[in-house]
């Protein structure tokens, strides 16, 4: 006869599942203090051409949602990128306006200059992305 599972035994494996899945308290991101996996490219993505400098407004920006970055240009020729992952629940943020690149799931606001929280619930900035300006062509360093 196979010995019969307890309430405890079952509980144990159960959270142990769960925090091999990456459903842990600190949101599946290692203990960096990120929500998420915010920070920069993998190292085959340098050189990647995001964008051209023409689709970037000046005091503005674009979400790139495929590669999880947003593009600003706060100055005109002057670009800054951000990790598209909000900060505060993982959602990619939805655009850039008034200044601000918004995200639609929780209505956090971060600075198009800096990353900076404008307005939370997130409590932590936009990791910055590495880039590049070549000609009009904007790329990952």
């Amino acid at each position: 006869m196979a010995p019969r599972a307890t309430r405890r035994t079952v509980l144990l494996a159960t959270g142990a599942a769960a925090l091999a899945a990456g459903c842990g308290s600190d949101g599946g991101n290692g203990g960096d203090g990120r929500d998420g996996d915010g920070g920069g490219a993998p190292p085959d993505t340098a050189g990647q051409e995001l964008i051209s400098t023409a689709d970037v407004p000046v005091g503005g920006g674009t979400v790139l949602a495929d590669e999880k970055i947003v593009v600003t240009q706060p100055e005109e020729g002057g670009f800054k990128a951000f990790s598209a992952i909000c900060t505060h629940q993982n959602c990619v943020v939805a655009d850039v306006a008034d200044g601000t690149i918004n995200c639609a799931c929780h209505g956090s606001r971060f600075r198009i200059t800096d990353g900076s929280v404008e307005q939370g619930p997130a409590t932590r900035p936009l990791p910055e992305e590495r880039i590049t300006v070549e000609g009009n062509s904007i790329r990952r360093a």
